[in-house]
């Protein structure tokens, strides 16, 4: 029988702590960070779902972290946004093309029944429409939420925390989030390939976004869907692929 582990966050560096995600690929479950700030803390994604991000909330609670006022979207995927509406009372904060994309999605009917249907019509959809039917066990307060406050090239919030908005091939509205005085870059899913629906066998990392964003003055590189980086080990990831 698999043990099940307790979500756990974990120190990186300075003010960010990271909870990783489920290391089953198939399970579709990003990572998120927090910046701890007693002024409000910012977290970087939602979760996956609201059962993930009340999981994350007892991490936090459990940590003896702050909780969060901001809510940071890397992108408008699934896995990094259907947690929101567990999380009450934050400001959204996302890029404008992710806000767009959002509102549609919110538009759709979404249950078991619509995630089966949508399978049929298209099989490509059947890994990551059977988790998302696997991660939300209840549709009754289940909401799409847009970011509340949207931005176009870079904004900053008012502890510190910079976003700059990437774009790529994985999501139009790719954003990094930069916690300068931490040493610390949040990368999201920047630069990994498009999602495995759209995806053709040419398709592969993107190391020309990374190597772009490599930059002396941060020490750690966080990928959504990975291990922490140091600078050294993001250069050896560029180098590998």
């Amino acid at each position: 029988m698999t043990a099940i582990i307790a979500m756990r966050f974990h120190h990186l560096a300075g003010r960010v702590w990271l909870c990783p995600g489920d290391p089953d690929p198939e399970a579709v479950q990003a990572g998120v960070a927090v910046v701890a700030d007693e002024r409000g803390s910012v977290l970087i994604d939602a979760g996956q779902s609201p059962a993930h991000a009340r999981e994350i909330r007892a991490a936090l609670d459990a940590a003896g972290l702050p909780p969060p006022r901001w809510l940071v979207y890397t992108h408008h995927h699934w896995d990094h946004v259907w947690g929101a509406c567990a999380w009450p009372g934050v400001e959204i904060v996302g890029h404008v093309t992710g806000g767009e994309l959002l509102r549609a999605e919110a538009a759709r009917p979404w249950s078991h029944r619509y995630l089966r249907e949508q399978v049929r019509a298209n099989p490509r959809l059947a890994p990551s429409f059977r988790a998302r039917a696997f991660a939300v066990d209840s549709w009754d307060d289940f909401a799409v939420l847009p970011p509340t406050r949207t931005f176009t090239d870079e904004e900053e919030l008012p502890v510190g925390v910079r976003l700059r908005h990437v774009g790529g091939a994985h999501a139009p509205d790719s954003t990094v989030v930069l916690v300068p005085d931490s040493g610390v870059m949040l990368l999201g899913d920047c630069y990994y390939p498009p999602p495995a629906h759209l995806r053709e066998p040419a398709d592969g990392l993107d190391v020309a976004l990374l190597r772009r964003l490599l930059d002396e003055d941060y020490r750690w590189y966080v990928s959504s869907h990975g291990d922490a980086m140091t600078l050294e080990q993001a250069r050896a990831e560029i180098d590998g692929a």
